[in-house]
């Protein structure tokens, strides 16, 4: 490139000074353009709030409700278990008979002394008949007895009657007295026979269980419960009075006593909790599982609580 050419492109020094109020421009441009989307992109309060009712933001959890009678970190020791009847009462006759009625069905609810069922009554009520009749005759027998022994003692008092016809017209009246009473005796006796066809119910309590049924001979024969043949009629049982029943392992033992304070949880309402103690503990230990069997009684059952289910236990310190 010749001379002419670079000098027609050359820059005076006094021209090349960039001017000072572009820089300023450019910076306050850059600064405003910043500020702007900060503003924009600053989350405000009332889109906190709605991104909360939307389900955006989740609020903070709430602690859960301490359990009852103590805190979680008072457990020693938690076994599960079977809700049991603290006694189950199997009703069986007393004599052998043909069940002729019986007034209730599983799940009832009984009270105190009410007929649950009647019994044939045909023949202890000839019986009672029977015993009235004799004792309708032995009590005329008596007050004849009575009238000639009344006879002899004023003849005797005339002197026109021995002694010994005396004596026997005593002795006769003795016997009619004692005839009467044996009577007596025989005629309660059928009585009881007659009322034992009438059972009434033991315990106010629940019907678990209905094992026979109008028509059937059943006998009194029964070794109860599950530990055998039964011919019970109805079993029994009072939902106020349950126990949870479990088997702890023996190196556990230490941690359980009598009296000991207990939560107790069925398995079907975990959220179910109800304050119970520790009150039997058995006196001999399954020596094949190596465990021994621990009763708790529940203090206040309510209809959660179903015998045979299962539950949870957690014994406190």
């Amino acid at each position: 490139m010749d001379a002419a050419k670079l000098q027609s492109i050359h820059i005076p020094k006094n021209q090349r000074r960039r001017p000072a109020g572009t820089f300023w421009v450019v910076s306050l441009l850059v600064m405003g353009t910043a500020g702007v989307a900060l503003y924009f992109a600053r989350p405000w309060e009332a889109d906190v709030r709605d991104q909360a009712a939307k389900g955006a933001v989740k609020p903070a959890a709430v602690p859960a409700a301490p359990k009852l009678d103590g805190k979680p970190d008072d457990v020693v020791l938690t076994v599960s278990g079977y809700i049991i009847n603290r006694e189950r009462i199997e009703v069986s006759p007393r004599v052998l008979n043909q069940v002729r009625w019986i007034g209730v069905k599983k799940g009832d609810h009984v009270k105190k002394d009410q007929v649950i069922v009647r019994l044939d009554d045909a023949e202890q009520k000839a019986r009672v008949a029977e015993l009235d009749g004799q004792m309708a005759v032995a009590k005329v027998a008596l007050e004849r007895a009575k009238v000639g022994h009344a006879r002899v003692m004023k003849l005797r008092a005339t002197q026109n009657e021995t002694q010994e016809r005396e004596d026997e017209a005593r002795l006769a009246v003795e016997s009619a007295e004692a005839q009467l009473v044996q009577l007596g005796g025989a005629r309660a006796m059928a009585q009881v026979w007659l009322d034992w066809t009438v059972i009434k119910s033991p315990i106010e309590g629940v019907v678990l269980e209905k094992l026979a049924d109008p028509g059937e001979l059943v006998s009194p024969q029964s070794f109860g419960g599950t530990r055998g043949p039964s011919t019970a009629l109805l079993s029994l049982g009072d939902p106020n009075d349950l126990q949870v029943e479990i088997d702890v392992n023996e190196g556990d033992l230490a941690k359980i006593r009598m009296e000991q304070r207990c939560r107790v949880s069925p398995e079907a309402y975990p959220e179910k909790v109800y304050a119970a103690h520790v009150a039997e503990v058995a006196p001999e230990a399954n020596r094949q599982k190596g465990t021994l069997q621990i009763k708790v009684q529940v203090e206040k059952p309510d209809q959660f609580l179903t015998p045979e289910l299962s539950a949870k236990v957690e014994f406190l310190k």
